[in-house]
């Protein structure tokens, strides 16, 4: 299936007894980029977070959260920083001999000050935390992971849409570009006449002079090109692999063949849809831009 490069998904509950958060959002980027937000002590998730959504995500800038509660089972060491202690009570003893204040310093008071105290816990158990965020984000990924099918499938049927309405224009132009030669002819004829003065008009200057006009106005091999990169186009969007960079290419080559036809009509009419058609490639390639 389809999917967008824009997602979100999210899990908050307790696993192993600690409440946890795993939030993963992610926008469209040409390749897979990875921001993870962890607990400071917890760096070693990133490779477990990575390794995770890899396997899911191939494309797309992605920004994840974690958050786990710390546990409450594992000792806390404080310690006394005592030369940071007997600094402050240095100093504030000095405060009060010089301003003849009074000293009414607290244990509580001294326990405040910046670095008096220092805690320590025990590391964490690397493998059971990775094991709890694993769970979570596969939790979160399938929201995740619904999301970006749920707008992918909004995006491969725009994308189909216009690509079928370019298709009913190039029958169009199929349709109308006999007539403009025949047209031309005609005029031709009736120029030549007039220029001329004369009914006796050689035939085959007007076959060859139409024949060279037509060679130069075709645009039979660019219209039949454009049906099969639409084909191709709709094949790749009825896959269930990651085919936004293909896709890319795809819509630069209907481009190309738009421009070319756009260079050859010499009507107003295919003119004007050779400019719907353009217009259509343009939405196209602004869709496909989010496709993962």
């Amino acid at each position: 299936m389809i999917k967008s490069m824009t997602g979100y998904g999210r899990f908050e509950g307790v696993i192993d007894g600690r409440r946890t958060v795993f939030e993963i959002k992610s926008v469209n980027h040409r390749y897979f980029e990875l921001q993870c937000r962890v607990p400071r002590e917890c760096g070693f998730l990133e490779e477990t977070i990575k390794n995770l959504l890899s396997e899911r995500v191939s494309r797309g800038k992605i920004d994840v959260y974690v958050s786990i509660e710390a546990d409450e089972n594992v000792a806390a060491d404080v310690r006394i920083n005592k030369s940071v202690a007997r600094g402050y009570l240095v100093a504030i003893q000095e405060m009060c001999e010089i301003y003849g204040l009074r000293n009414d310093v607290t244990v509580s008071t001294i326990a405040g000050y910046p670095d008096v105290l220092t805690v320590s816990k025990a590391p964490e158990n690397e493998e059971k935390l990775s094991e709890i965020v694993k769970t979570a984000g596969e939790q979160a990924l399938e929201g995740f992971i619904e999301m970006r099918e749920r707008e992918g499938e909004k995006l491969k049927n725009d994308v189909l849409d216009r690509g079928k309405h370019i298709i009913e224009i190039v029958s169009q132009i199929e349709e109308r570009s006999p007539q403009i030669v025949e047209e031309y002819r005609n005029k031709l004829y009736e120029r030549l006449k007039e220029v001329l003065d004369s009914t006796t008009i050689d035939p085959q200057r007007i076959l060859t002079e139409a024949a060279l006009f037509a060679d130069k106005t075709a645009v039979a091999e660019e219209t039949v090109r454009l049906r099969s990169h639409f084909a191709q186009l709709e094949n790749m969007l009825n896959s269930d692999m990651a085919i936004g960079r293909k896709l890319d290419f795809i819509v630069q080559e209907m481009n190309r063949e738009a421009n070319t036809i756009g260079s050859k009509v010499c009507d107003a009419d295919l003119a004007h849809k050779v400019v719907d058609i353009k217009a259509d490639i343009e939405k196209i390639r602004e869709q496909i831009q989010n496709i993962e």
